[in-house]
């Protein structure tokens, strides 16, 4: 069946209106939730396949997080779909205005393979929330989740509403050259330029949440034991490939050596003297970003790890200093369990270092000062700011995500989703009675001098 011919449904059964109402909104989030509770066996099994993930993290990072915006969603959806009364002004009087949120049709969700049961399921939550059909398009990369989510999606939901389309670049090519309402993003700053060039044919509207190099900045007020165990584990999550995992680290007098004893202390503890025989330790997606991480690794630069299995796609939890601003670990998204330390001579320097590159998707710093907290804040440019945390942003659904310039655009999670997913149309309502005559033509010399009494020019 062509690309066209499957969305057809889609398109049909939104033009009948039939995905308007509260009661069908809320019947679609009880089906996802349904599909989720009976499969979870079966989807631990498809990210253990794929990533090595054990089921502590897989119910963490995908599932988990699946649940409680399903659940927050379905909290807030009747207010959510209310909408906003707003005030006319004065020369409408009497009138009425609001903004009422309105589905926007069908819409394209292209997921990636790091988190692909979370990154495809929980834009779905929110497009069905806001009352629209839905295209999924798996990442080829996790072939085992891509599948199980083919076959759940078909079992659970009608065609006409949501439908997934598996493949690799040929199908993505085939899908964005449909007139979708809006396309939802996650991948590469590469791969995320394909998309809006391909979305600007139909004037398609997009969210591309995208990576880039998260700095995580270590003042000497931070708490070293702290900031070397949050940042292990944040690192270290799925091996690494975390879109908002921290990419390196800037760490300024008095501090590295601190931090590069408490971090090697701190990934023993979790994974072991040999982190290849942990069970709680993921694996590479596949063996071409394997090679591609293998290449930033130079044994000279090694300070902690340095150990890879190709046969495993195992690469040991890895930190790098001293190396040169050319390598390739400072100069593209590592998105791999290896972790850059550059030692830098104050606090500015460390703020213009993160200015003079792409602004990230997450920025990092440790730091108990508030006056260095502020200043950081006010002085640097990413889609999130964190401190004394790492990663643990993303799983807020209260909390819009998304990035800023190069690292993306447009926001996710909770009500933020909810809109992006709506647009927020314009209503205003007015009787017949109470007409302004002032406005209307022919125009006197005292109309011009009420005018700009009214309006303040």
């Amino acid at each position: 069946m062509s690309v066209a011919n499957l969305i057809a449904p889609l398109k049909a059964n939104f033009a009948r209106g039939a995905t308007r109402s509260y009661s069908w909104r809320k019947q679609q989030l009880e089906t996802l939730r349904q599909l989720l509770r009976e499969n979870e066996a079966a989807i631990f099994q498809a990210l253990s396949d794929d990533l090595g993930k054990c089921e502590t993290e897989a119910f963490a990072t995908e599932l988990g997080l699946l649940y409680a915006e399903l659940r927050h969603t379905k909290r807030h959806l009747k207010r959510w779909m209310r909408g906003k009364r707003l005030w006319p002004g004065l020369h409408n009087m009497p009138a009425t205005a609001r903004l009422t949120p309105q589905p926007l049709g069908v819409v394209l969700i292209i997921a990636p393979w790091n988190y692909p049961l979370m990154l495809a399921l929980g834009p779905l939550i929110s497009a069905l929330a806001a009352g629209n059909c839905a295209v999924i398009k798996p990442s080829e990369m996790t072939p085992n989740v891509s599948t199980l989510i083919s076959r759940l999606v078909t079992q659970y939901f009608s065609p006409d509403v949501v439908t997934v389309v598996e493949g690799a670049v040929p199908e993505t090519t085939a899908l964005l050259e449909q007139p979708f309402d809006h396309i939802f993003f996650t991948g590469s700053e590469g791969v995320g330029k394909i998309v809006m060039r391909a979305a600007s044919a139909h004037l398609t509207p997009v969210t591309l949440e995208l990576g880039g190099k998260s700095p995580c900045i270590l003042t000497p007020s931070a708490d070293m034991a702290t900031a070397a165990r949050r940042i292990a584990w944040g690192k270290y999550l799925n091996a690494g490939q975390t879109c908002v995992a921290p990419d390196y680290i800037l760490a300024l007098p008095g501090t590295a050596e601190a931090f590069k004893a408490g971090f090697a202390a701190e990934v023993r503890k979790a994974f072991g003297d040999d982190p290849a025989q942990s069970s709680d330790y993921p694996r590479i997606v596949g063996q071409r970003h394997f090679d591609r991480l293998v290449s930033m690794i130079d044994a000279d630069h090694v300070s902690f790890g340095g150990q890879s299995d190709r046969d495993d796609l195992y690469i040991a939890p890895t930190l790098l200093e001293n190396l040169p601003e050319s390598c390739l670990a400072l100069t593209e998204e590592i998105f791999g369990p290896i972790l850059p330390i550059i030692e830098v001579p104050s606090l500015d320097a460390a703020i213009s270092y993160i200015n003079a590159r792409a602004k990230p998707l997450a920025l990092y710093a440790f730091t108990t000062d508030k006056s260095e907290q502020d200043q950081i804040a006010a002085l640097t440019s990413s889609g999130s700011a964190v401190f004394n945390e790492v990663v643990m942003q993303f799983g807020t659904t209260s909390l819009p995500f998304g990035g800023v310039g190069a690292s993306g655009m447009g926001v996710s999670h909770g009500k933020a989703s909810f809109d992006t997913f709506s647009h927020m149309k314009p209503e205003m309502r007015k009787p017949n009675w109470g007409e302004v005559k002032l406005r209307y033509a022919p125009y006197k010399p005292a109309q011009l001098k009420l005018l700009r009494r009214f309006f303040g020019g």
